[in-house]
């Protein structure tokens, strides 16, 4: 379901600050999209994240990452219904504990 043309100029501007939004590519960007959105972006970022990929196409892109804040990775498998241990960031932070909790 992925659109080959896709205005990033709606997202908020904080989200790709650091890269040429001319360059970005939604098929060959699709994994630092939806984590620049889940991670960082508004309710309006969300929205049009999903008017870009299907729910299936954002859980599999979060399914390979190794790393995602928790508060996103909570997000995602809730919106999708999938179990929270699918996640390979999930198993990531489980086998790498931090020495310490904040």
């Amino acid at each position: 379901m992925c659109l080959l043309n896709v205005d990033y100029s709606k997202f908020s501007k904080h989200l790709f600050w650091d890269t040429d939004r001319s360059s970005l590519d939604a098929e060959k960007n699709r994994s630092y999209i939806i984590k620049q959105v889940l991670e960082f972006g508004y309710d309006s970022d969300w929205s049009l994240l999903k008017t870009i990929y299907s729910l299936d196409e954002i859980r599999d892109a979060v399914k390979s990452m190794r790393t995602l804040e928790k508060r996103a990775l909570s997000f995602v498998a809730c919106v999708t219904r999938t179990d929270i241990r699918e996640f390979r960031c999930y198993s990531t932070i489980q086998s790498n504990p931090a020495p310490w909790v904040f």
